[in-house]
């Protein structure tokens, strides 16, 4: 048994997550010293959506070759920008061909520890969240945030792993959109991401797309939600990488004990 009482071993996982890269066709300053250093902080990477800028294959391939440099796994979903020209299946191959994990309701275990990801989309959080009520393309737009959601539960009821952590997007909760203005806070995220997140105990949630949002806040069941937006990230943390690094336990049953006899 562990100093807990239970019969599960402990280790810790150090996870790098950013989201918001925004790879453009024109030339750009390089991710790779950032990269380089990686693996003296963390054991695997999150990138968090908008990994391109206009949703171009050509800036998809402009990230993977930088990508080649991480030295720990790679797990990503895709945004918003991946999606505005309609190259995300291409966009998606590409990253994959990378041996970059893209997600889009799927899961993976990694190092004793299962991610399961989506997109996500908008809807307002809380008592503000949008209803199915009125027009045909708002209930459509109500429909396509619940089916988000579902598709997180699904990816993440797959997952064996006893630590889970979720990939996003777009926002779960509003704590983590505020300093953004008030305005466009319901296009930043939907609280039906949120449910999920507290039904399977998730350790740790991570998401971007609020540039001006707040770093971090905690799911009504006290979930912890990370917004890794690098022009986030930047700003409040100019003397440091552009990537937040937390670590979450690797939780695993423990070795039975050798019976009288074995050998």
């Amino acid at each position: 048994m562990d100093s807990t009482g239970t019969n599960e071993t402990r280790s810790r996982l150090r996870i790098a997550a950013m989201a918001d890269v925004h790879y453009a066709r024109q030339p750009q300053a390089s991710l790779v010293p950032l990269f380089d250093q990686l693996e003296q902080e963390a054991d695997v990477m999150l990138l968090c959506g908008d990994l391109t800028h206009h949703g171009l294959v050509e800036e998809a391939l402009a990230l993977t070759k930088d990508l080649a440099h991480v030295p720990v796994p790679v797990i990503a979903v895709l945004g918003n920008h991946d999606h505005h020209s309609d190259q995300q299946d291409e966009i998606r191959r590409v990253l994959t061909d990378s041996r970059v994990h893209v997600l889009d309701g799927d899961a993976i275990e990694i190092k004793g520890v299962g991610f399961a990801g989506v997109k996500g989309f908008i809807g307002g959080f809380g008592r503000w969240t949008l209803e199915p009520w009125g027009e045909t393309q708002l209930r459509q737009l109500v429909r396509d945030a619940v089916e988000e959601s579902l598709r997180l539960e699904s990816a993440l009821a797959r997952l064996h792993a006893r630590t889970r952590v979720a990939i996003l997007h777009y926002a779960p909760i509003g704590d983590t959109v505020r300093g953004e203005p008030a305005e466009i806070q319901p296009f930043l995220g939907s609280s039906r991401l949120e449910e999920p997140l507290n039904r399977f105990q998730v350790a740790a949630a991570f998401h971007g797309h609020a540039h001006h949002g707040s770093l971090e806040g905690r799911t009504s069941a006290g979930v912890p939600v990370y917004n890794v937006s690098m022009p986030l990230l930047k700003r409040t943390f100019p003397d440091r990488p552009p990537y937040r690094v937390v670590e979450v336990d690797v939780l695993q049953p423990a070795p039975a004990p050798l019976t009288d006899g074995a050998s």
